[in-house]
């Protein structure tokens, strides 16, 4: 009688699990449906040509050599009138967001690529590798 019991509750605390995660993923799905449908989907996009971060060079991102990103990434930064940090900083964060902004979709050597800029970006302004 007891493990009759026993696996009753087991099977009922399994079945409550399984409608827990169907629930969590449904309502993930609906706001996914919703922020497209909001006009919301494209944020980021719209954050890296109107932000107060920096005014930048047309394809900075998609050129093939780091230390082209990252020549890019300091001539828009010295020039920019619009960046509140110093011009290393703004030109950082701008890559590190176009990093995790562009997550699964982006290629590894891509990835590697834009991380290598991230180096090119510290030597291009003279810093050490300890300071930000």
């Amino acid at each position: 009688m007891a493990s009759k019991l026993l696996k009753a509750r087991k099977s009922t605390t399994r079945t409550k699990a399984r409608t827990k995660a169907r629930t969590k993923a449904r309502t993930k799905a609906r706001g996914r449906q919703q922020g497209a449908a909001h006009g919301t989907k494209r944020w980021s996009q719209k954050v890296t040509q109107e932000s107060n971060a920096l005014d930048l060079e047309r394809g900075v991102f998609t050129r093939a050599s780091p230390h082209a990103i990252a020549l890019s990434l300091k001539r828009s930064a010295l020039k920019s009138q619009r960046r509140k940090a110093n011009p290393y900083r703004s030109a950082l964060s701008m890559l590190t967001f176009y990093v995790n902004r562009a997550g699964r979709s982006l290629s590894g050597a891509r990835r590697r690529t834009l991380e290598r800029a991230k180096h090119e970006l510290r030597a291009v302004f003279g810093k050490g590798t300890n300071s930000i």
